[in-house]
C-alpha cells in the first residue's frame, strides 16, 4: 500500500488532506493549552477556596478550631491546598511535554511538506513541459506532411498540364521534393522526442511521484503517530498525579476518621463549664401556719432610713454624690454583700452545701479609709466605667465564672512564662555578646551593651512581679490560697504604680453580684471626696430601670452592706438578674435598692423590658 502507486493521479488531494492533518494537530495543540488553562484556573480557584475557610490568625474563629471536628476541616482545606498543586503539575507538565513540543514540530512539519511538494510541483511541470514540446513537434509533422502531399499533388498537376512548360514543371518538381524532405525531417523529430518524452512520463510516474507520494506519506504517518503519542502523555500527566491526588484523598480520609466526639464534647464542657453548683431543692412553703414578720433594725434600710450620709463635693461636683453614679448606685457599689448568699431557712446552714462556703467574719476597714484609697490611687476614666455593669474586664477576670476565670488566668500565666523565657534568651545572647566584646575588643564596645541588658533584666523583673500576681489570684480561684491578704493586694499596688499603662489601678479584691469588681465595704456614714476635673464630663445618671417583679418567699434581713431587708410576701422590682452568684438586685422604692438571695424570692421577668432574658 503506497500512495504513490495508488495515489498516483490524486496530487492536489493529497496536498489538501496533509494540510487538513497539519490544522488537526493545531486543533490538539490549542485544545491541551486550552485545558492547562482550565487547571490553572481550577488550581488557583481551590487554594483561594482553601485560604477563604483557613481561620483567622488571632482572632475568636481561631479559638473555635480547637475541636477535632474543626481541626479535620483544617486538615481538608490544606489537602485540598496540595491537591491545587497537582493540578497545577498537570497544567506544567502538559505545556512542557505536549504544547511545546507539538508546536515545535508543526513547525518542522509544514517545512518538510513544503519541500516535499515543491519537488512535486517541479516534476510535474518538467512533464508538462516534455507534454508541450512533444505536441509542438507533432503539429509540426502534421503540417510539414500536409505541405508535402499538396506540393505533391501539384507537381503531378502540372506534369500532366501539356500547356505548361518544361521548366515550370520541373520546379514543381523540386518543390515536391523539398516537401516531402522536411516531412521527414519533421518525422523523425517528432519520433526522437516522443521516445523522450515517453520516457520522462514513465520517470514521472514510476520514479519521481511515488518517491515523493512516499516521503509525503511517511510525513503524515509520523504527524498520526506523533498526535498518538501526544496523547497517551495527556493521559500519562494525569496518571503521574493520581497517586498523590490518592494521598490527598487519604489525608481528608484520615482527618475524618481522627474526629472524636466524645473529645469535642469534653472541650464544650471545659469551655463553657461555669464552676457553680446546680440549686437546691425548693422547700416546702406552710401558708396553714402563721409566720412571724420581722424586719432587722440592722437591715441596710433602717441604717438609711434613720440617718443618711452627707457627702460633701467642691466645684462642679457640688450636690452629686458621685462623678459619675448615683448616690444608690455608690452604695450599691461599695456596699455588696461580701458572701455567698445564705440558703433558705428550711434548708440546712450555708456550710452544708457542697462547695458552699462558710460567710466569714471579715473586718471591715472605715469607709473613709478605703474611699481614699480608691480616690488616690490614679483611677482611669475606663477604671471608673467599669464599675458599671458591662464595663471592661478585669484584670484578674473576676467577672467570669470560677472554671472559667482559672483558664484565663492559667493561660496569662503561661504567656507570662514564655515571654519570661524569652527575655531570658535575649539576656543570655547578650551576655554572651558581651563576653565576646571583652575578649576581642576590636569587635565592639562591651559598655554599649550595658544597657540593654540592664533593660532587659528589667523587663524580667516586671514579667516576674506580674506573673507572681497572677499566680495568686490562680492560687486562689484554685483554692490552694485563701482570699488575697492585704499583702498581697499592696504587693500588686506597688506594681501598679510602676507599670501604670500596663495594670488597671481599679482592680479590687472581689467579685460582686453585678460581676463587677468592687472594694471592701465599710459602715463609715460620711465620706469626702475631692472635686474631679472631668465632672462635666458624666451628668448624674437615672437608676436602672426595672425589668420585672419579684415575689418574697421568705424573710430576708439584710444584715450586711448592700443588701435589702424584705419580707415574706413582699412584691418589690427586679432591677437586676442574678449573674450566677446567687444574688438578685431589687429595689423597693427610689431610694431603696440592694441585693437578696435569689433563693429567697421568686422572679417574674418583664419579657419586653431591655435587659430582660426570656425564660422558657
Amino acid at each position: 500500500m503506497s500512495w504513490g502507486t495508488e495515489l498516483w493521479d490524486q496530487f492536489d488531494n493529497l496536498e489538501k488532506h496533509t494540510q487538513w492533518g497539519i490544522d488537526i494537530l493545531e486543533k490538539y495543540i490549542k485544545f491541551v493549552k486550552e485545558r492547562t488553562e482550565i487547571e490553572l484556573s481550577y488550581a488557583k480557584q481551590l487554594r483561594n477556596l482553601s485560604k477563604k475557610y483557613q481561620p483567622k490568625k488571632n482572632s475568636k474563629e481561631e479559638e473555635e478550631y480547637k475541636y477535632t471536628s474543626c481541626k479535620a476541616f483544617i486538615s481538608t482545606l490544606n489537602e485540598m491546598n496540595d491537591y491545587a498543586g497537582q493540578h497545577e503539575v498537570i497544567s506544567e507538565n502538559m505545556a512542557s511535554q505536549i504544547i511545546v513540543d507539538l508546536a515545535r514540530y508543526v513547525q518542522e512539519l509544514k517545512q518538510e511538506r513544503k519541500l516535499n511538494f515543491h519537488d512535486g510541483r517541479k516534476a510535474q511541470q518538467h512533464i508538462e513541459s516534455c507534454w508541450k514540446q512533444l505536441e509542438s513537434s507533432k503539429r509540426r509533422f502534421e503540417r510539414d506532411c500536409k505541405e508535402a502531399d499538396r506540393a505533391q499533388q501539384y507537381f503531378e498537376k502540372m506534369d500532366a498540364d501539356i500547356n505548361v512548360t518544361k521548366a515550370d514543371v520541373e520546379k514543381a518538381r523540386q518543390q515536391a521534393q523539398i516537401r516531402h524532405q522536411m516531412a521527414e525531417d519533421s518525422k523523425a523529430d517528432y519520433s526522437s522526442i516522443l521516445q523522450k518524452f515517453n520516457h520522462e512520463q514513465h520517470e514521472y510516474y514510476h520514479t519521481h511521484i511515488p518517491n515523493i507520494f512516499q516521503k509525503i506519506q511517511e510525513m503524515e504517518e509520523r504527524r498520526i503517530v506523533r498526535i498518538g503519542d501526544s496523547m497517551k502523555t495527556y493521559a500519562e500527566v494525569d496518571r503521574q498525579v493520581i497517586p498523590i491526588i490518592g494521598k490527598c484523598l487519604d489525608g481528608i480520609v484520615k482527618a475524618a476518621e481522627s474526629i472524636d466526639q466524645k473529645n469535642d464534647s469534653q472541650l464544650v464542657i471545659e469551655a463553657y463549664k461555669s464552676g457553680f453548683e446546680p440549686p437546691g431543692d425548693i422547700e416546702f412553703e406552710d401558708y396553714s401556719q402563721p409566720m412571724k414578720r420581722t424586719v432587722s433594725d440592722n437591715s441596710l434600710s433602717n441604717s438609711r432610713g434613720e440617718g443618711k450620709p452627707d457627702l460633701k463635693f467642691g466645684g462642679k461636683s457640688k450636690g452629686k454624690l458621685w462623678p459619675f453614679i448615683k448616690k444608690n448606685k455608690l452604695m450599691s457599689l461599695l456596699t455588696s454583700p461580701h458572701q455567698p448568699p445564705p440558703p433558705p431557712p428550711a434548708s440546712a446552714s450555708p456550710s452544708a452545701v457542697p462547695n458552699g462556703p462558710q460567710s466569714p467574719k471579715q473586718q471591715k476597714e472605715p469607709l473613709s479609709h478605703r474611699f481614699n484609697e480608691f480616690m488616690t490611687s490614679k483611677p482611669k476614666i475606663h477604671c471608673f466605667r467599669s464599675l458599671k455593669r458591662g464595663g471592661a474586664t478585669p484584670e484578674d477576670f473576676s467577672n467570669l465564672p470560677p472554671e472559667q476565670r482559672r483558664k484565663k488566668l492559667q493561660q496569662k500565666v503561661d504567656e507570662l512564662n514564655k515571654e519570661i523565657q524569652k527575655e531570658m534568651d535575649q539576656r543570655d545572647a547578650i551576655t554572651k555578646m558581651k563576653d565576646v566584646y571583652l575578649k576581642n575588643p576590636q569587635m565592639g564596645d562591651p559598655a554599649s551593651l550595658d544597657h540593654k541588658l540592664a533593660e532587659v533584666s528589667q523587663n524580667i523583673e516586671k514579667l516576674r512581679l506580674e506573673t507572681q500576681k497572677f499566680e495568686a489570684w490562680l492560687a486562689e480561684v484554685e483554692g490552694r490560697l485563701p482570699a488575697r491578704s492585704e499583702q498581697m493586694r499592696r504587693q500588686s499596688g506597688l506594681y501598679d504604680s510602676q507599670n501604670p499603662p500596663a495594670v488597671n489601678n481599679c482592680a479590687q479584691d472581689r467579685e460582686s453580684p453585678d460581676g463587677s469588681y468592687t472594694e471592701e465595704q465599710s459602715q463609715e456614714s460620711e465620706v469626702k471626696v475631692l472635686a474631679t476635673d472631668f465632672d462635666d464630663e458624666f451628668d448624674d445618671e437615672e437608676p436602672l430601670p426595672a425589668i420585672g417583679t419579684c415575689k418574697a418567699l421568705y424573710t430576708f434581713e439584710g444584715q450586711n452592706e448592700g443588701t435589702i431587708s424584705v419580707v415574706e410576701g413582699e412584691t418589690l422590682y427586679v432591677i437586676e438578674e442574678d449573674k450566677g452568684d446567687g444574688w438578685t438586685r431589687i429595689r423597693r422604692n427610689e431610694d431603696e435598692e440592694g441585693y437578696v438571695p435569689t433563693s429567697y424570692v421568686e422572679v417574674y421577668l418583664d419579657k419586653n423590658a431591655k435587659g430582660a432574658k426570656t425564660y422558657i
